[in-house]
C-alpha cells in the first residue's frame, strides 16, 4: 500500500486525519512534512500525544523528503503524509516528480486575506495559483474532509461555489 494519502491540513495531526483517515486507511505510520517542525523535539511531542502507539509519526523537513519518500514507498503499512500547507505540499512533489499523483486538500482554515472557497477551505490568492501550479505537473488536486465525503475537484473548490 505504501503512501494512501498526501493530504494538506493547517491543523496537521489531529483527530480528522488519526481516526477520521487514519482508521479507514488502516494507517501505520504518519510523516509531517514541515521544515521548522522537523527542529522541533517538543512541538512533535506535542503531536505524537495524539496519536495511538501503534502509528508511527515522523517529522522531516523538505530536504529530508527523498530519503523520507523511499523509506514509506517501500513500506507495506499505508502511510499518511502531511503538510500544513499547499506551498510546502508543491516543494514536496517537486522534490520527489511524478510521485506524487494526488493530493487532498484537508482544511486550509480562515484567517486575514484568506477567501473562503469550501465550509473548510479559506484560500489566499498565491494558494490558489500554488495549487493550480500542482494540477499543472498532473497531480490531481481534490478537497475532502473525510473520506466519506465526496472529492471536490479543484475547478470547483476554485470556483467556491460550495461554501
Amino acid at each position: 500500500m505504501a503512501i494512501a494519502l498526501y493530504r494538506i491540513d493547517d491543523r496537521l495531526i489531529h483527530g480528522q486525519v488519526v481516526v477520521g483517515w487514519g482508521t479507514p486507511l488502516n494507517a501505520g505510520a504518519i510523516v509531517v512534512v514541515d521544515d521548522a517542525l522537523a527542529e522541533s523535539d517538543w512541538e512533535q511531542d506535542l503531536y505524537r500525544m495524539g496519536v495511538p502507539p501503534h502509528i508511527e509519526v515522523a517529522f522531516v523537513s523538505v530536504s529530508g523528503v527523498p530519503t523520507m519518500h523511499a523509506k514509506y514507498a517501500a513500506d507495506k503499512r499505508p502511510t499518511i503524509v502531511l503538510t500544513g500547507d499547499a506551498a510546502t505540499m508543491l516543494r514536496l512533489a517537486d522534490t520527489i516528480p511524478h510521485a506524487v499523483r494526488e493530493v487532498n486538500v484537508g482544511g486550509i482554515h480562515h484567517r486575514p486575506g484568506r477567501v473562503q472557497k469550501l465550509r473548510y477551505v479559506f484560500l489566499t490568492g498565491d494558494e490558489e495559483h500554488t495549487l493550480r501550479d500542482l494540477a499543472s505537473r498532473g497531480v490531481a488536486v481534490t478537497a475532502q474532509d473525510v473520506p466519506s465525503a465526496r472529492p471536490v475537484p479543484l475547478a470547483d473548490i476554485l470556483a467556491g461555489t460550495q461554501c
